[in-house]
């Protein structure tokens, strides 16, 4: 594969000011079960080349045949394309030549189909034995292997796995249902996959659902609001993540994913309290969003979106990047070998801090403590949210006292943000996948933080 990109590079260097190939192949296998039944598992497998170059504009050309005489018809096409004006800048650095894995010493390929049955066939019968009259599960695994060159002297070479679970679940009694949905994921080998623990997470959160229905509602007002690790990555995620996407902010994703309330603002702007710290970091090992190098050839490293409530660095591609005048910092995403790499998030949450959780609730006279979800709202730039309880309490002078039935938050990024006094030690993550682009592309991110403390936030 080296030998037929060398060829192209070749090629391409020779009428482009810049240019680039990009191989990756994956094959994935995918099961579910449905209330008990065991509903099938397929396989799925692809591989191809993505070419781009510079010239009087940015061209690009996808193919799937490794055939010279194909090739040259891509590549024709695309320095052709590149000589038309348009969108034309990009950055062009290199010279990284290396390679990684991340594939672990359980590897997702010797996983059999009664394996993955075993694990879904637990989940669902924990699940049963809490009542729950809905039960899916799915669990999936890729193998992805990516060969990055171009013409400033980059060639890097990767091999990783994801293991990847999702599960929903309902109980139903006369008067309500609840939901719960859970999704996990690891890059690694199973041995990765263990350490999330997959089944007592799903015990910790079906086990409350029947205790949920007959739980009674808050009374709506100002309340003094704890929330959970999970609830603080889905926030870090769609209110930090999504508007610090340099593309979002220039208004590229308008109609596709949607823009930012950034946009237009004066940097660094405020966007809450001193004590909010949020970072999006690649390079965290076993992580759902974890890889060394983007799918661009950047090296990744730990971006501080939001630092001390100000915004402190936005996500980028070589071209976002190249557009702002700064250097790329490893956000150039592409879900498969036909995509456009876009400014993408990949592991993000809310900075630690130094308090126990503890000591979070013993300051609260009046308020809510909020563990999961069953629910959430945000707009199209990011700014008006809603996040729906499922387990959660009452706290009263410091203690919690009682359960609470879907208390909900609604607000906006910056009295959310503001409304932070103090976040704990702990620090924990969920997965998710980000849908982005046109055609749409789905990339694996993984989304945490510790617990976090609000003050005076209204809860219906």
């Amino acid at each position: 594969m080296i030998e037929i990109m060398d060829k192209v590079m070749e090629k391409l260097s020779k009428k482009a000011k810049y240019s680039e190939v990009r191989y990756m192949s994956s094959e994935s296998v995918q099961a579910s079960m449905r209330n008990s039944e065991f509903m099938g598992e397929g396989s799925s497998s692809g591989e191809g080349i993505a070419i781009r170059a510079l010239n009087n504009s940015i061209s690009m050309g996808f193919i799937s045949s490794f055939d010279m005489e194909k090739l040259d018809v891509i590549i024709d096409r695309v320095l052709k394309n590149s000589m038309k004006t348009g969108r034309n800048k990009l950055d062009t650095s290199g010279g990284i030549r290396d390679k990684w894995e991340a594939t672990g010493k359980h590897r997702v390929e010797d996983l059999q189909s009664s394996d993955r049955i075993e694990i879904m066939k637990g989940a669902d019968e924990l699940m049963k034995s809490h009542e729950l009259s809905v039960r899916v599960n799915y669990i999936h695994h890729k193998n992805i292997r990516e060969i990055f060159e171009n013409s400033s002297g980059s060639l890097i070479e990767s091999a990783y796995s994801r293991i990847g679970y999702f599960m929903v679940g309902g109980y139903k009694d006369a008067n309500s249902f609840e939901q719960i949905y859970r999704q996990f994921g690891t890059t690694g080998g199973m041995e990765s996959f263990d350490e999330l623990e997959v089944e007592q997470k799903i015990r910790d959160t079906v086990g409350n659902l029947k205790v949920i229905s007959s739980s009674p509602a808050a009374k709506p007002g100002k309340y003094d609001v704890v929330i959970s690790p999970e609830i603080a990555g889905i926030v870090a995620h769609e209110s930090c993540g999504h508007p610090t996407e340099w593309d979002r902010i220039t208004g590229r994703e308008g109609s596709l994913a949607g823009e930012s309330f950034l946009t237009g603002k004066k940097y660094p702007f405020k966007v809450g309290s001193e004590v909010v710290n949020v970072i999006d970091d690649p390079t965290v090992k076993g992580s759902y969003g974890y890889y060394r190098y983007d799918n661009e050839g950047v090296k990744a490293r730990k971006r501080y979106l939001y630092k001390g409530g100000m915004t402190n660095e936005f996500i980028h591609s070589r071209e976002s990047a190249a557009n702002l005048g700064v250097e790329p910092n490893g956000g150039g995403r592409a879900s498969d070998w036909d995509m456009e790499p876009l400014a993408r998030m990949s592991t993000t949450y809310i900075e630690p801090g130094d308090f126990s959780f503890e000591e979070l609730i013993e300051d609260v006279k009046n308020g809510v403590y909020i563990r999961t979800y069953t629910e959430w709202n945000i707009d199209d730039i990011r700014f008006n949210e809603k996040y729906v309880g499922s387990e959660a309490y009452l706290i009263e002078n410091g203690k919690i006292t009682g359960r609470l039935r879907k208390p909900t938050i609604e607000t906006n990024t910056i009295n959310f943000y503001s409304s932070i006094d103090a976040v704990s030690n702990e620090l924990e993550f969920s997965a998710g996948t980000c849908g982005k682009g046109d055609p749409e592309q789905g990339v694996d991110t993984w989304m945490g933080g510790p617990s976090v403390r609000l003050r005076n936030i209204y809860i219906s």
